[in-house]
C-alpha cells in the first residue's frame, strides 16, 4: 500500500511556543509509541506539504532490531506543524547525506571520532594511557575532548586521518577543511568532567570500552566507558553516551556517574588570554579567545534545573586552567551539551554573535518541542 492510498494514520504534532523558527532538533519515536511491529517501511510525511522526511532508524541496545526512528522537524515560531505516520517503499524514501559519523580509530593508537556537518572532536583510549604510563613516545593520558576545526559541511574524520598516518599532510596544517590546533593535554578540553572535592579537581584517565550505536543523516552517537575512578578516596563509577546531531555545534552527553552528587564539566583556558562568560539563569558558561589565526568560542550549556553555577578556575598547573560549569548529579545521571564554534568556519563572527547562539540553544532545551501522538483509529 502506497502512503497515498492508506486512509487513517497516527499524525506527530508538533508544537513550538518560542518565538523563533526551530529546525535542528532531532525527535525520536520508538515503535510502542507510533503503534507499528517495523520500521522498515515507515516514513512521516508532512500534512500540509506532502514531503516525506527524512527519517534515521536507530539499534539503541545492539541486538539488531530497530528501536527508534528520528527526524528533524522544522516548526515556525510559535505554531505547530502535523506530520502523518505513512507507508513507504525503499524507492520512495528521500535520501540524505550521512553526516554524522563515528568511529573506533585503530590506525591512530586508539581515538575515537566524531562529527557532523559543523563540527568534529575526539576522545582518547587506554592503548594512548598505556603508551604514557610505559613512557612510549606517543600516547595520550586525557580524560578532556579535543575539537576538530572543520570548515566544510563534508564529512572530514576519515580523509583527515589518512591524510596524516598515510602521506606527507598533516591535520595540523589548513589546506582548506580546517585543521586539529586545538590543544588538550590533561586539561577538560571541550566539555571533559572533574569532580571538585574542596578547592581541588581530580579526573578520570581515558575512556576503556566503546560501542557505536548510530549513523546517519540525523545523528551519530557511541557508548563509552571509564575505569573507576578515585576523587580524594571517593570511588567513581562513569560511562556515558554521546550524540552528535545535524546542524548542531553541541554534542550531548549523558552522563552515568556513581559517587558525586556534583560536578563540574570544563572548557581549557588555553593561554589565558580570552573571556569566561557565562549565564546562570539560561543555564551556560562560555569561553570565547584568539586561536591561531582566527578565534574560537567553547561553551558548556546545561538545563536550568541541573546548572548550579559557573567559575573561572586559573593555576599555575599546566593544562590545568579550565572554566567550568557545576552541574547537579540527579539519580546518578547528568546531561549536558557541550561544543564550540570557531570564527574561521564562517558560523560566528564575533564572541556577540557565540553568546546569541548559545542562549537560543538554552532556550531550546529548557522549551522542548511539544510532541503529541495521535493514534490512528
Amino acid at each position: 500500500m502506497s502512503c497515498a492510498e492508506k486512509e487513517k494514520s497516527t499524525t506527530i504534532v508538533v508544537k513550538n511556543s518560542l518565538d523563533i523558527e526551530r529546525t535542528h532538533e532531532t525527535l525520536a519515536f520508538s515503535k510502542s509509541e507510533l503503534k507499528v511491529d517495523d520500521f522498515s517501511n515507515i516514513g512521516i510525511k508532512d500534512v500540509k506539504t506532502g514531503e516525506l522526511q527524512v527519517t534515521q532508524l536507530v539499534d539503541n541496545d545492539d541486538d539488531g532490531v530497530m528501536d527508534d526512528i528520528l527526524f528533524q522537524p522544522k516548526v515556525g515560531p510559535n505554531s505547530e506543524v502535523s506530520y502523518e505516520v505513512v507507508t513507504v517503499t525503499e524507492a520512495e524514501k528521500p535520501t540524505a547525506d550521512e553526516l554524522c559519523y563515528s568511529r573506533f580509530v585503530p590506525e591512530r593508537t586508539d581515538d575515537y571520532a566524531w562529527e557532523n556537518d559543523r563540527v568534529a572532536f575526539r576522545v582518547y583510549g587506554p592503548t594512548a594511557q598505556k603508551m604514557i604510563e610505559d613512557n612510549v613516545p606517543g600516547g595520550t593520558l586525557s580524560s578532556g575532548v579535543d575539537a576538530w576545526l572543520k570548515r566544510v559541511e563534508y564529512p572530514i574524520i576519515n580523509k583527515w586521518y589518512k591524510k596524516d598516518l598515510e602521506t606527507e599532510g598533516s591535520y595540523h596544517v589548513d589546506t582548506g577543511e580546517g585543521l586539529d590546533n586545538f590543544h588538550v593535554g590533561v586539561s577538560r578540553g571541550v566539555g571533559g568532567i572533574a569532580a571538585k572535592i574542596d578547592s581541588t579537581y581530580y579526573y578520570s584517565k581515558n575512556y576503556t570500552k566503546w560501542r557505536t550505536i548510530t549513523t546517519g543523516p540525523i545523528r551519530t552517537s557511541f557508548y563509552l566507558e571509564v575505569a573507576t575512578w578515585n576523587a580524594a578516596g571517593k570511588s567513581i563509577k562513569e560511562s556515558k553516551v554521546i550524540s552528535l546531531d545535524l546542524g548542531n555545534n553541541f554534542s550531548k552527553f549523558v552522563v552515568s556517574l556513581e559517587g558525586l552528587d556534583t560536578v563540574s564539566v570544563g572548557l581549557t583556558l588555553h593561554e589565558k588570554d580570552g573571556v569566561v562568560s557565562g549565564n546562570t539563569d539560561n543555564g551556560w558558561v562560555s569561553y570565547w579567545e584568539p586561536h591561531g589565526d582566527s578565534e574560537i568560542g567553547t561553551a558548556i550549556v546545561a538545563p536550568k534545573s541541573t546548572f548550579l553555577s559557573f567559575e573561572k578556575y586559573d593555576t599555575e598547573l599546566i593544562d590545568e586552567s579550565n572554566a567550568y560549569a557545576n552541574l547537579k548529579v540527579n539519580n546518578n545521571e547528568v546531561t549536558y551539551y557541550a561544543g564550540f564554534g570557531w570564527k574561521k568556519s564562517g558560523q560566528f563572527k564575533t564572541k556577540q554573535e557565540w553568546e546569541s547562539y548559545l542562549n537560543t540553544f538554552a532556550k531550546q532545551i529548557n522549551t522542548p518541542l511539544e510532541v503529541e501522538v495521535q493514534l490512528a483509529k
